[in-house]
C-alpha cells in the first residue's frame, strides 16, 4: 500500500506574489459583482426557462421509470452488489493484497492518468465507486420502455453531462495531482485559480469563456497561417486566397477549398508540418481557399442562397478567371462540403462543368444521422435560437462552439477547469486550440435555413427538396468524380451518415473511412505516420456503410497520399507555375488576409 507522496519540499509562497494576486483578486470580484447587480437591475426578474427541454424530457423519463418499479428495483440492487464487490476489493487493497479491480475507466479515458489513482488505494476506491455509478446510471437511462427516440437521445446526452460534471477529478479534496499542488503551495494554486476564474467570467462579459490556450503566443500569419500568398478577390462574404507556388510547374486544374465558415480557414493552415495548403502546394497543386467574413448584424439577412451564389460560384468564376482555366477540383470541409455539395447539384442543373471533381472532408448531405448534434436541433430550440438571432441578425459563435465542446465535455471543458482554476495554471501554447477558440458568426437566414431544411427536414437528400436562386437542388445529377473522407471517431459529421451522402451521387465515388476524430483525422499529414486508413476495393459503394465496413481493407499512413493518388489519376497535365501577382485579377493584399484577422474572445461554456 503507497501514500500520497508529496514529491517536493514545501516552500513558503513569496508574500509579494501573494498580495499581488489578492489584489487582482479582489478588484476583479469587485468589478463582476458590480457588472452582475447592473445587469440584473436592467434586465429585471426573469422566470427560468427550458429552452432546451431538459426538464420536460426528465420528466417524461420519470414517469417512465416508475411506471416500472420491479425494473428499478433490480437496478438498484445491482447497483448495490457491486458496490458490495468494490468494498471487498477495496478491503483487500488495505490488507497488501492485490485483486482484478471491479471498474476500470474506458480506453483513452485521460482523467484518471495520474498514478495515484491505481496505487494509492483510497484514490482508487473513490475512482472505482465513481466508475460504477455512472454506468448503473448510464444503464438505467439509456434505455428507458415508452420514451420515444429524440427525448431518450436528450436525456443520454445530459446525464452524460452531468456524470462528467461530478467526476471526482474535478474537485479539490479528489483529486491526487491537485492535492499534492494544494499542499506543495500551501494553497496558492487555488487561490490564482480563482483569480483565472474571475479573470474569464471577466472576458466574457459575466459569462465564463474557459482559456484553453495561450492566445498570446500566435499570430496570424507569423507563427500560424503562414503559407505565403495574396487575397486576389473580395466581397462580403469572402476573400479568396491563391498561395504562392513551391514547384516549378503545377497541374493545370487548379485546386480551390472551401472551408466551414464556423471557424477560420487556418485549420487547413496551421503550421508547416501540418498544413494541408502547404503539402497540396508541395504536390505541385495551385491551391486557392475561401476566407469567410466574420457577419455582424448587417449581414444577417445572407441567406445559404448567398453563400451559394456570391461565395462559392463566385470563387468558381474567379479561380477560373485568375487561371485562364475551364476546369477545376474542389474541395469542402464540413459544412464548405454541404456548401460544396449543394453547388455541385446547382451547376449539374445548368449544365456547368466546371467543377472536374470534388472532395468532401467529414461532409453530411444526407442528415439521416446527425449523431449527438441533433441533441440541439428540434423545434423548441431552434425556435429559441431563432428568437435571439433575430434580435441581433447572427448566431453568436461562442455559442456554436459551446455546442461543439460538450460533445466531448471532458477533454474540451472539464479538463481545463482542472489546470486553469484547481491547479491555478495557465493553459499551454496549443496551435489547435487557438484555431478551436478562433470561432466566428452566423448569419441569422442562413442559419435558420441550414438547421431547418437540413438538420431538420432533411431536404438535401431529396431531388428538388430545396431550391436555390430558381434551381431545384437534385444530389443525383452530378455525375463528376467524388472522393469522401470521412474519420472513424468523428463526433460531428458521423461516417454512417457521410457514407448515405455519398450515396446519392450518380457519378464514380470513392469513400475513404480515417483514422481518429473530426479536426485530427483529417489534419494529419504524410510525416506524422498515424491514424492509418480504409479503403473498399469495391467498384460500387455497397448498399449500407456496414457493408462497406466489412469489405474495406486498413492502410497504415495518411489518407493524404491516397488522395493525392486519385486526383492526379483523373488528370495529371501540367503547365507552368502560376504566381498569383501574375494572374488576371490583381492583389488586394498579403495572405492571410484581413477577413481571418477579426478575431472573437475564447467560447463561452
Amino acid at each position: 500500500m503507497s501514500t500520497p507522496q508529496v514529491t517536493e519540499k514545501p516552500t513558503l509562497p513569496d508574500p509579494q506574489e501573494i498580495a499581488k494576486t489578492y489584489a487582482e483578486v479582489a478588484e476583479r470580484a469587485a468589478k463582476l459583482l458590480n457588472q452582475h447587480v447592473k445587469r440584473q437591475l436592467k434586465k429585471g426578474i426573469v422566470p427560468p426557462q427550458d429552452e432546451l427541454g431538459v426538464a420536460q424530457a426528465f420528466m417524461e423519463l420519470m414517469a417512465k421509470l416508475l411506471a416500472n418499479p420491479y425494473r428499478l428495483a433490480q437496478a438498484q440492487m445491482n447497483l448495490v452488489w457491486d458496490y458490495f464487490s468494490l468494498w471487498q476489493h477495496s478491503m483487500l487493497r488495505f490488507m497488501g493484497l492485490h485483486t482484478p479491480p471491479v471498474a476500470t475507466p474506458p480506453k483513452g479515458d485521460k482523467r484518471f492518468k495520474d498514478e495515484q489513482w491505481e496505487e494509492h488505494f483510497l484514490f482508487d476506491f473513490i475512482k472505482q465507486s465513481y466508475l460504477i455509478t455512472a454506468r448503473h446510471i448510464h444503464d438505467t437511462v439509456c434505455c428507458v420502455q415508452g420514451l420515444d427516440e429524440r427525448t431518450q437521445a436528450k436525456v443520454n446526452f445530459y446525464t452524460r453531462q452531468f456524470v462528467d460534471a461530478l467526476s471526482p477529478t474535478n474537485f479539490v479534496h479528489t483529486n491526487p495531482e491537485v492535492f499534492r499542488e494544494t499542499v506543495r503551495t500551501h494553497g496558492q494554486n487555488l487561490i490564482k485559480g480563482l483569480n483565472n476564474l474571475l479573470r474569464d467570467i471577466e472576458a466574457g462579459d459575466g459569462q465564463l469563456r474557459v482559456k484553453m490556450t495561450d492566445t498570446t503566443a500566435f499570430e496570424l500569419g507569423k507563427n500560424i497561417a503562414t503559407t505565403p500568398g495574396k487575397v486576389v478577390f473580395q466581397n462580403d462574404l469572402m476573400q479568396l486566397l491563391q498561395f504562392n507556388p513551391t514547384t516549378k510547374t503545377q497541374y493545370k486544374r487548379p485546386l480551390l477549398i472551401v472551408p466551414p465558415w464556423i471557424n477560420k480557414y487556418y485549420i487547413l493552415d496551421l503550421r508547416e508540418k501540418n498544413s494541408f495548403i502547404k503539402w497540396a502546394l508541395d504536390q505541385g497543386h495551385t491551391v486557392f481557399c475561401i476566407s469567410w467574413v466574420n457577419p455582424d448584424a448587417r449581414l444577417a439577412e445572407k441567406s445559404f442562397e448567398d453563400y451559394l451564389t456570391e461565395a462559392a460560384v463566385t470563387a468558381i468564376d474567379k479561380v477560373c478567371e485568375q487561371t485562364g482555366e475551364k476546369e477545376l477540383n474542389a474541395v469542402g470541409y464540413c459544412l464548405g462540403g454541404t456548401l460544396l455539395g449543394t453547388t455541385a447539384a446547382y451547376l449539374a442543373a445548368k449544365k456547368d462543368k466546371r467543377l472536374a471533381s470534388t472532395t468532401f472532408f467529414t461532409t453530411m448531405l444526407d442528415f439521416s444521422i446527425p449523431g449527438e448534434l441533433g441533441v440541439f436541433i428540434d423545434e423548441q430550440q431552434v425556435a429559441n435560437l431563432e428568437e435571439k438571432m433575430r434580435s441581433r441578425g447572427y448566431l453568436e459563435g461562442s455559442e456554436m462552439a459551446t455546442t461543439f465542446n460538450m460533445l466531448r465535455a471532458n477533454d474540451l471543458i472539464w479538463s481545463f477547469v482542472v489546470n486553469n482554476y484547481l491547479l491555478g495554471k495557465d493553459p499551454f501554447p496549443f496551435d489547435l486550440l487557438y484555431w478551436n477558440s478562433d470561432s466566428t458568426r452566423m448569419p441569422a437566414a442562413m442559419h435558420s435555413f441550414y438547421l431547418r431544411n437540413m438538420y431538420m427536414k432533411n431536404l438535401l437528400k431529396e431531388p428538388g427538396g430545396i431550391v436555390l436562386d430558381d434551381v431545384p437542388i437534385d444530389l443525383r445529377k452530378i455525375k463528376n468524380p467524388a472522393y469522401f473522407i470521412s474519420t472513424i471517431e468523428d463526433h460531428i459529421a458521423p461516417w454512417q451518415s457521410t457514407y448515405l451522402g455519398a450515396k446519392r451521387f450518380s457519378g464514380p465515388v470513392r469513400f475513404v473511412l480515417g483514422g481518429s476524430g473530426h479536426i485530427a483525422g483529417i489534419v494529419n499529414p504524410p510525416a506524422a505516420n498515424k491514424y492509418g486508413y480504409w479503403t473498399n476495393p469495391a467498384k460500387t459503394l455497397p448498399d449500407t456503410p456496414e457493408q462497406w465496413f466489412e469489405g474495406a481493407e486498413q492502410h497504415p499512413g495518411s489518407w493524404w497520399t491516397d488522395w493525392q493518388a486519385w486526383v492526379t489519376s483523373l488528370n495529371d497535365e501540367q503547365v507552368p507555375a502560376r504566381d498569383p501577382v501574375k494572374g488576371k485579377l490583381g492583389v488586394i493584399e498579403d495572405a492571410p488576409g484581413s477577413y481571418v484577422k477579426f478575431r472573437l474572445d475564447q467560447q463561452t461554456v
